[in-house]
């Protein structure tokens, strides 16, 4: 909208006038449409725009800037409110038909003019703001001939602000919905302190379809997500909003990087035959996701990616950052190729950082360029906290004008230290159900938690005993103690997905599973290579 003014106050100086000034609506100028307006109405102006040539003085003009100091209602001023130009032939008339005082009167009237025309930028029924010209010898005064040019020449450039002021609004319209749908401020989970920060690019509707989330997963695990949807402004954003909703639903039945991609991709080729007669929807066509889960139990993570760059690690030790070689797999969207997981260790205290492309391709460099200096820029990090050193990367490595969005995720791991760790294995014989109880409740005692014996203690009873009546083989057991509660873990070689069910009253047993769901917070099962494994979670208070 400023670009638009000033170039309207360029075109009319030195040509037809000595000084032009844009005034807008304050409204105008967050992307909001003015109220209608009548000669009684109050309206906020705010200088935008101003060009001078030697004819007059603007030595004590209102800045580019400020707030236009109001007015009182007058008869001068009132065909504005109708979209009328106001000439004024003569200045000692106006300054007191505007009835002003003499400060306000000094900011708004130059020295050595003689005549002036405000025109008002009105656009589809509305007044945008306002156009005035002043003129000092020699030139001649202004006249009604003039104004009504300049209400020609003032409509078409209120068209352009008014177009302007669409996309403003549009953009803020993208950005609140796109900030609104990432993770707040930084997360201290145990596995990992986390941040993320999101840039919209610059000019044009502005945000687009680049997110990041955060996703805390069973047994203390954390799985982290950054995704790049094509396209930008609210088409885009709610495009990705679509994803990000769909990665959670599909986080939460604890799938492999993998495996939850391939449903993704599913996903998005069912969005797209969905669409409506005017053809699928590119924003959602051709978008790039990487899903990683870190586990702070083993040290390791698994990534997966759907065209998206891999992440950047960089080592406690120092090391210069590298990107771990990730296998990758096409674009959501495009279908028939498998997606692979990729596993790595990474030690406690080292930074993972997950990005889109918006971060490291701008308009005079390439990809690989950009992801130079991303570990360049990643090795200088040291101890400083994520949430500080995500910003400032994104600072650093953003040109000032980007031409994409960027989203960066920053994650320093922790792992869960061996003392908060019990494993066993069970032989598949009821009789250890019972040696089942006693390990726990022994554990638990070490850990200072007798208070959840006894829970914790019918909950592995029930497992175990499912495990061993229903599936056989050995039968695994484990304990994790987190600042954030209590994990039981049991696990076995079956492959069928335990469900809980109502059972009847005549029915000797089926209730297992509903007592665990009534005495634990929350409780799941994954597949695993060798199987599956069902948890518990319970919070507990750990002691001082």
């Amino acid at each position: 909208m400023t670009e638009v003014a000033q170039t309207l106050a360029n075109l009319l100086v030195p040509g037809f006038a000595d000084l032009a000034t844009v005034d807008l609506v304050e409204a105008v100028l967050v992307g909001d449409e003015p109220a209608r307006l009548d000669a009684s109405s109050q309206v906020r102006l705010r200088r935008v725009a101003a060009a001078q040539s030697p004819g007059v003085s603007a030595e004590h003009l209102l800045p580019v800037g400020e707030a236009v100091p109001p007015l009182p209602e007058s008869a001068v001023m009132s065909p504005l409110m109708e979209g009328r130009a106001v000439v004024a032939s003569d200045i000692g008339l106006l300054s007191s038909g505007l009835g002003a005082n003499s400060a306000t009167l000094s900011l708004l009237i130059p020295d050595g003019a003689h005549s002036s025309v405000a025109v008002p930028l009105y656009a589809r029924g509305v007044v945008l703001g306002c156009l005035t010209l002043w003129r000092g010898p020699p030139s001649e005064p202004f006249t009604n001939v003039d104004g009504a040019a300049l209400e020609d020449i003032a409509s078409h450039a209120a068209l352009g602000v008014d177009n302007a002021r669409r996309y403003a609004r549009e953009r803020r319209s993208a950005v609140t919905l796109q900030r609104s749908l990432l993770p707040g401020a930084a997360k201290h989970l145990p596995g990992a302190e986390i941040a993320g920060v999101y840039q919209p690019r610059a000019g044009g509707p502005g945000a687009g379809g680049d997110w990041f989330d955060v996703i805390p997963l069973p047994s203390f695990r954390i799985g982290m997500v950054v995704g790049d949807v094509v396209g930008h402004g609210l088409q885009a954003t709610t495009a990705m909003a679509r994803l990000r909703t769909a990665v959670r639903v599909l986080a939460d039945l604890d799938l492999d990087p993998d495996e939850l991609l391939t449903h993704l991709d599913d996903l998005v080729l069912g969005f797209s035959d969905a669409t409506d007669s005017r053809g699928p929807d590119p924003s959602v066509l051709g978008a790039t996701c990487l899903y990683a889960v870190y586990d702070p139990v083993s040290g390791t993570c698994s990534v997966s990616s759907a065209g998206h760059p891999p992440p950047a690690v960089l080592l406690p030790s120092g090391d210069v950052p590298a990107y771990p070689d990730v296998v990758p797999g096409p674009p959501l969207g495009v279908g028939g190729m498998p997606f692979a997981t990729t596993h790595f260790e990474i030690p406690a205290g080292s930074l993972l950082a997950l990005f889109t492309d918006g971060l490291v391709v701008s308009r005079t460099s390439g990809v690989e360029e950009g992801m130079t200096r991303l570990a360049q820029a990643l090795g200088q990090v040291g101890d400083t906290p994520v949430e500080e050193a995500s910003r400032d990367l994104l600072a650093l490595l953003t040109p000032p004008d980007p031409a994409d969005d960027a989203a960066l995720l920053l994650a320093r791991t922790r792992t869960l230290p061996a003392r908060d760790v019990s494993a066993w294995e069970l032989e598949p014989d009821l009789v250890n159900v019972a040696r089942a109880r006693e390990l726990v409740t022994s554990q638990l005692a070490a850990w200072g938690l007798d208070e959840a014996a006894f829970v914790t203690e019918l909950i592995v009873s029930e497992l175990v005993t499912n495990a061993i009546r229903y599936v056989g083989g050995p039968v695994g057991l484990r304990l994790l103690h987190g600042p954030e509660g209590l994990v039981c873990e049991v696990s076995d070689t079956g492959t069928t997905q335990p469900r809980v069910r109502r059972a009847r009253e005549t029915d000797e047993g089926g209730r297992g599973l509903f007592l665990v769901s009534q005495l634990a917070d929350r409780w799941g099962s994954r597949f695993t290579p060798g199987g599956k494994t069902i948890w518990s979670e319970q919070s507990v208070e750990t002691p001082v």
